[in-house]
């Protein structure tokens, strides 16, 4: 029973494979301007990655309100340059409103941010 099994759980594996590269296709079309799958509407799948975009840039504006005003009128913009830029976005919307700080940073649209200052009781320590 154990030969019929192998080959079963061979087919499934094949199966995961082609499936976890479909999704792949499929996420990069949406967060990464890759090409639109076949059997998706081209369309719809771009409102949708418009859509999500959207939301990531609202969520950074919210997150990072120096980032966003650093890029003024020029915000979609300025994170739709920074979405293509990359090819999948950070793990988490802290790390992908940091980055875009950051990656205004390198163009000059954002100050460095000030240092820090010592705690005050450091300065009694010396």
């Amino acid at each position: 029973m154990t030969d019929l099994a192998a080959p079963e759980e061979e087919d499934l594996a094949a199966a995961r494979r082609r499936l976890a590269a479909a999704q792949g296709r499929v996420v990069r079309a949406l967060v990464a301007a890759g090409e639109v799958p076949d059997g998706f509407d081209p369309a719809r799948l771009r409102a949708q990655a418009a859509s999500l975009l959207a939301k990531r840039r609202s969520v950074v504006a919210r997150l990072r309100p120096d980032a966003a005003e650093a890029a003024g009128p020029d915000l979609a913009a300025e994170f739709a340059a920074y979405a293509r830029a990359r090819e999948e976005p950070p793990p988490g919307y802290r790390a992908d409103a940091d980055d875009f700080a950051a990656w205004l940073r390198e163009r000059g649209r954002l100050p460095d941010p000030p240092r820090r200052r010592a705690p005050w009781w450091r300065r009694l320590l010396s």
